[in-house]
């Protein structure tokens, strides 16, 4: 596996991240031979495994335009001369060196996971932006197998390049956490407190979240747990707006039982973004029984399965209503605790997805 950070164990991980752990140690677990290349980076401690899935630790520039890239080309270069039967890169960014294999190693077939339109990311300039549409037709013209993660970007890859990619989604794993002592060390009581998570950067739209509650009157909180990527600037920003209400908390990067703790006991789960792929945080929160306050573009919604509330996205006096509402309707919140894990264990379930992804395997080699 190329392309992601590593296996989801430093502070900057992300979605796909999360996405190449769980499904790295699932394929291990029954069987495979598994290789994820990493940035050392993001995990200083350097494990050379994880849960049965071999780690490859090569260099890098840590800087937002090349970092990526470039630890895509070394992982590359090394994996045509191994013994591979499947090279699978994760993003359209490092799609766009799978040709790589496709030259070098003829007896491995590519596949490509498709996880967002990454250039509308309001980090990106014009050529980084231009190098990632190039990364979009990369994805399915290197590839063997193409997957998409939504339902949407399956239609577009259709629509726009006439091929078929498959659909298969990030998932969630259920978990029943009952404690609430880690939430001391952050002056915060079960059922309190509103929760975003994720990378605290521009298209995540959290400057839209505390502009909408400044304008609410409760003692609730609205907690955002998070670290920024490349994007200090947004971070100094939105930290700016928030410091004059006491209200809103930002806890930084959390994981472990810290974190399951801070989802399983917050009032509901709030994502206000602009641009996703198919918002893994989102089915996290619902795997802990949260209702969902999301921002109304395709991939949000169609992660919620038709539960929560929606907010047109961008619009504050939308989303204050909204919040307003579930702040009103107790009930409302409590009642769809049980539905949204029932979405989570019926269409996200990572066992599953894995099965799929195995499939794919299996079948690109015949």
């Amino acid at each position: 596996m190329i392309g992601q950070k590593g296996i989801a164990t430093g502070g900057r991980a992300g979605g796909i991240e999360r996405h190449v752990r769980e499904v790295a140690k699932r394929l291990a677990f029954i069987g495979h031979e598994v290789f994820v290349y990493a940035r050392a980076k993001y995990d200083p401690e350097k494990p050379e495994s994880f849960e049965g899935a071999q780690l490859i630790y090569l260099p890098t520039i840590y800087s937002k335009h090349i970092e990526a890239i470039l630890h895509t080309f070394f992982a590359s270069v090394h994996a045509v001369r191994q013994d591979y039967d499947i090279i699978h890169y994760h993003g359209v960014g490092p799609a766009t060196l799978a040709w790589i294999p496709k030259l070098f190693a003829r007896n491995a077939k590519v596949v490509v996971t498709f996880h967002s339109q990454d250039r509308f990311h309001k980090k990106w300039g014009w050529f980084a932006k231009a190098y990632l549409l190039f990364g979009e037709w990369a994805s399915v013209a290197f590839s063997d197998y193409c997957i998409a993660v939504s339902h949407e970007m399956q239609v577009f890859c259709r629509n726009r390049f006439k091929r078929e990619v498959v659909y298969i989604p990030n998932g969630a794993e259920l978990k029943n956490i009952e404690g609430c002592n880690e939430l001391d060390k952050f002056g915060l009581k079960p059922g309190e407190y509103f929760i975003n998570v994720g990378r605290i950067v521009p298209q995540k739209g959290l400057h839209f979240l505390i502009e909408a509650y400044k304008k609410i009157k409760t003692d609730k909180k609205v907690v955002i747990v998070g670290a920024p990527s490349f994007s200090d600037d947004y971070y100094t920003k939105v930290r700016s707006m928030a410091k004059e209400d006491g209200r809103i908390r930002f806890l930084g990067f959390q994981d472990g039982e810290t974190i399951d703790q801070l989802y399983a006991n917050a009032y509901a789960y709030v994502h206000p973004s602009e641009y996703e792929g198919l918002p893994l945080v989102i089915l996290e929160a619902m795997s802990f029984g949260l209702m969902p306050i999301v921002s109304d573009i395709a991939p949000n919604v169609e992660a919620i399965h038709g539960i929560g509330m929606t907010f047109s996205s961008a619009n504050v006096d939308d989303l204050r209503d909204k919040l307003e509402y579930a702040l009103g309707h107790p009930t409302v919140v409590q009642d769809q605790s049980e539905e949204a894990r029932a979405i989570i264990e019926t269409n996200f379930n990572w066992d599953t997805i894995t099965d799929h992804i195995e499939a794919v395997y299996i079948t690109s080699r015949h």
